[in-house]
């Protein structure tokens, strides 16, 4: 039912057997055992780029918790809207959590796949997925893409005189499959110590990730158990599953561990690079823009314009809301000549006769401004002599007591 995993997965451990077969030998346990270790080498190969946008993509979920949060409360009644509305976020800041996953499920399959084809060079028990043959039949049979000459290779070949193939757990009639007498204390003597690396291997793989965790994910209730899980259960699991393992299954585990250590650090600290770089190319484009040292800052937003047509706050120009651009600020409401207003010297007298200047008259009209004659307004023309000496009888106050 499986063939499409078990059929790919034991022809990369059958070329990795030819390689090192042709140099140590094609019965070695030592080439069998590094057959199954570049197998994980080849899987982690081409789970390289997977495993660093599932990187990538956890990063970029922690950025963006407080947005998902904020989701979650407002659509908390409402399951379809917040999916909705989770994938529109997820793509307009192209990430996806699914894609991060892709590691840890394309590993689960190569490992159900090993361990069945590994069982399957030894089909004298009598479990389950077991054919119990006889070791003369089981030596005859191919297994997938092993020819029966790569079967009787593989049960001839040990590590440390133990079987590749071969558990703790094993039944008489299994052991009987493997030639020169085995053991199980045989199988415990390298089994257990393979057992305690690859546990203490799956903790320190997974305290290294942890350590990479932001502060947020750590005070997370589900981040914080999931941080237990790999922590401590999962090397308990490689304790307690060990003696129901084959050897070559632990040589996995440990390799596979052995990779994601060094695989991690390499990975997080490109990513740390690349951090760093874009914040100091950040640093750069500000220090570009910002003005240089002894330079005076450029503020326009105070300006004003020099154009004539100013305007005013409502946005007319000031020549159509009957201010006159020339004047001088301050000196527009002064009255015009001729245009005293009513009750003052001037509106009363009339207007003081003008000089003309064209029959060479040697006097001249005083000038306006601040300099007028003495006795006249500011800004008002001079009155002839003896004109305007009558004044405006004062307004008589109000004698009533409030």
């Amino acid at each position: 039912m499986l063939n499409f995993i078990y059929y790919p997965v034991s022809a990369i451990l059958w070329f990795w057997h030819k390689v090192f077969g042709s140099v140590l030998g094609a019965s070695s346990g030592i080439a069998w055992a590094l057959s199954v270790t570049f197998l994980v080498f080849t899987l982690r190969i081409l789970l390289f780029k997977p495993f660093v946008n599932q990187v990538r993509t956890q990063r970029q979920m922690q950025e963006f918790q407080p947005q998902i949060k904020a989701l979650q409360k407002k659509y908390a009644g409402d399951r379809q809207k917040l999916a909705t509305e989770m994938q529109k976020l997820q793509k307009e800041n192209g990430f996806n959590p699914i894609a991060g996953c892709l590691p840890v499920l394309a590993q689960g399959p190569v490992f159900i796949g090993l361990f069945h084809v590994l069982r399957s060079f030894n089909r004298t028990g009598t479990g389950v997925g077991q054919l119990g043959l006889s070791p003369a039949e089981n030596a005859s049979y191919p297994n997938y893409v092993f020819s029966a000459e790569d079967v009787r290779s593989f049960l001839d070949a040990k590590l440390f005189g133990a079987p590749l193939a071969a558990q703790i757990t094993s039944t008489v009639d299994q052991l009987a499959a493997y030639t020169g007498g085995v053991g199980r204390l045989d199988i415990a003597l390298v089994a257990i110590p393979l057992m305690v690396i690859a546990a203490i291997a799956t903790h320190f793989t997974a305290r290294a990730s942890v350590a990479r965790q932001p502060v947020p994910a750590e005070v997370n209730p589900q981040a914080a158990i999931m941080n237990k899980l790999v922590l401590w259960v999962f090397p308990f699991f490689v304790l307690v599953g060990g003696p129901f393992l084959p050897v070559a299954i632990l040589l996995y585990w440990l390799s596979n561990n052995a990779w994601t250590l060094v695989q991690q650090h390499y990975v997080f600290a490109g990513i740390a690079r690349e951090d760093e770089a874009k914040k100091l190319e950040a640093h750069e484009r500000r220090s570009a823009s910002a003005p240089k040292p002894g330079a005076r800052p450029q503020n326009t937003k105070g300006r004003k314009p020099k154009d004539v047509d100013r305007t005013t706050d409502d946005g007319a120009p000031e020549h159509l809301n009957g201010i006159n651009p020339g004047v001088e600020p301050g000196t527009a409401d002064r009255p015009a000549d001729g245009d005293e207003p009513p009750g003052s010297p001037e509106a009363e007298t009339g207007p003081a006769p003008r000089t003309d200047l064209s029959k060479g008259s040697a006097s001249a009209a005083p000038k306006k401004g601040r300099n007028s004659a003495p006795g006249t307004r500011h800004g008002a023309r001079a009155t002839a002599p003896g004109a305007g000496k009558s004044n405006p009888k004062p307004t008589r106050r109000s004698s009533k007591k409030r």
